[in-house]
């Protein structure tokens, strides 16, 4: 017990622990330096750009991109430009640092046609609305059906289950007056 309390023991511990600290202290500044934490740049905007565009800012910041998502189209942008980006601009990332970014697609997607016919106006439009296709205009003939879709019309041309059209088309119904012929 005498050991851990003479000189030699204090001594001992003393120069382990200086040792240990300035081990520790290199090991920080060598990763400090080796992880290249001091080259950082500024993320800048890309939202809104076009994709040569986009390339030419990157390459510019010594950054690198990828698209991870162009299946949304949103008309409030250009076709092919830059939606979304992650991270955001105006933060300091190290070089080289991939920007993950979200384009805006050429159009919308395509979606094909249910069986809407001999369906309520009802069902009808509900079902457009999930497939994200707007109700144009409606006309009545003279069917015992009231409000039953008789004919489905896209670009004034009749047309049936399984065809295919874009999303945000304008669909036209003939639907039934209840008026026997």
């Amino acid at each position: 017990m005498k050991f851990f309390y003479s000189r030699a023991f204090i001594k001992q511990i003393f120069l382990a622990t200086i040792i240990f600290a300035v081990i520790v202290l290199f090991s920080i500044i060598f990763l400090f330096f080796y992880t290249n934490q001091t080259s950082k740049v500024l993320v800048p905007n890309l939202i809104g750009y076009s994709m040569e565009d986009v390339d030419q800012i990157i390459k510019k910041n010594k950054l690198r991109y990828e698209v991870i998502d162009s299946s949304f189209f949103d008309p409030d942008f250009e076709k092919k430009t830059v939606i979304e980006q992650i991270p955001q601009h105006s933060l300091s990332v190290k070089k080289n640092r991939k920007i993950y970014l979200t384009i805006n697609p050429s159009s919308y997607g395509n979606v094909v046609l249910p069986n809407l016919i001999q369906l309520t106006k009802r069902n009808a439009e509900s079902t457009l609305s999930a497939l994200e296709l707007e109700i144009g205009e409606i006309s009545y003939e003279d069917n015992i059906g009231k409000d039953m879709v008789l004919k489905v019309l896209y670009m004034d041309s009749e047309i049936n289950e399984g065809y295919i059209i874009p999303k945000k088309s304008k669909i036209d119904f003939v639907l039934g007056n209840g008026v026997k012929k």
